[in-house]
C-alpha cells in the first residue's frame, strides 16, 4: 500500500461529452478534460492548476458540449488517451497517495464509469472529499450549492470560464482552501 500523503490537496473537475437531449447510438459519455488544481494543506493556499484534455474514443463533441465547455473536437482530438491521463495522474501528482476532492460526486463516478468501460486502472486512493457537502456543512447552509452559487456565497469571483475543467478545479480549489482556512483559527486569512 502507497504511503498516504497529507501535505497537498488535489482538486479535480472533470468536463465529459454531453448532448442536448438522449446519448446519440453507439456513443457514451467520456471524460474529456481532467482539470487538477493543487491546494496546500497547512494554509489553505492553491499552488498551481493543470489541465489535461482527453482524446474521447467513443463518443464525439456535440455542438452543445461545445457551446457548454469551450472544447471542441479538435482540442480533445490531441489530447491524451484515458489510460495515458491516468497513469498522468498517478505518476506526476500521485493522485494514488493523495486525498482528492471534487464538487460532488459526478466526476468520482465518471472516473470509476469510464476507468470499468475501458479496463484503466483507476488512477485515485479510497479518500475522496465532496467539496460541495463539506461546503455546505461548514457553511451551516440547509442545502448543497452549485459551484457558482457557493462561490457567490463566499464572496468569491468566477475565475475563468465555468465548465472548463481547469478553471472548475482553480475556484473549487479557492472555496476549499477557505473552509481549511476558516478550520484554523491561527492561520492568516488570505485568499488564493
Amino acid at each position: 500500500m502507497a504511503k498516504r500523503l497529507l501535505d497537498l490537496l488535489l482538486v479535480v473537475d472533470v468536463e465529459a461529452t454531453c448532448w442536448n437531449g438522449p446519448i446519440p447510438d453507439g456513443q457514451r459519455s467520456e471524460i474529456i478534460e481532467i482539470g487538477i488544481a493543487t491546494l496546500d494543506v497547512t494554509t489553505g493556499e492553491r499552488i498551481d492548476r493543470h489541465g489535461l484534455l482527453v482524446r474521447p474514443t467513443s463518443s464525439t463533441v456535440s455542438a452543445f458540449c461545445t457551446e457548454l465547455t469551450t472544447l471542441t473536437q479538435a482540442d480533445v482530438d490531441s489530447g491524451h488517451t484515458f489510460a495515458d491521463a491516468c497513469a498522468l495522474l498517478r505518476t506526476e501528482f500521485k493522485a494514488h497517495q493523495r486525498v482528492w476532492a471534487s464538487w460532488g460526486e459526478y466526476d468520482r463516478q465518471a472516473f470509476e464509469r469510464q476507468c470499468a468501460a475501458e479496463g484503466v486502472p483507476y488512477p485515485f486512493g479510497a479518500r475522496h472529499l465532496n467539496a460541495k457537502t463539506l461546503y455546505s456543512l461548514a457553511h451551516g447552509l440547509d442545502r448543497e450549492l452549485g459551484m457558482a452559487g457557493a462561490l457567490a456565497h463566499a464572496g468569491l469571483p468566477l475565475d475563468g470560464t465555468h465548465h472548463r475543467g481547469v478553471d472548475d478545479a482553480w475556484n473549487i480549489a479557492a472555496l476549499l482552501g477557505g473552509v481549511l482556512r476558516a478550520s484554523r483559527p491561527n492561520t492568516a486569512r488570505t485568499s488564493g
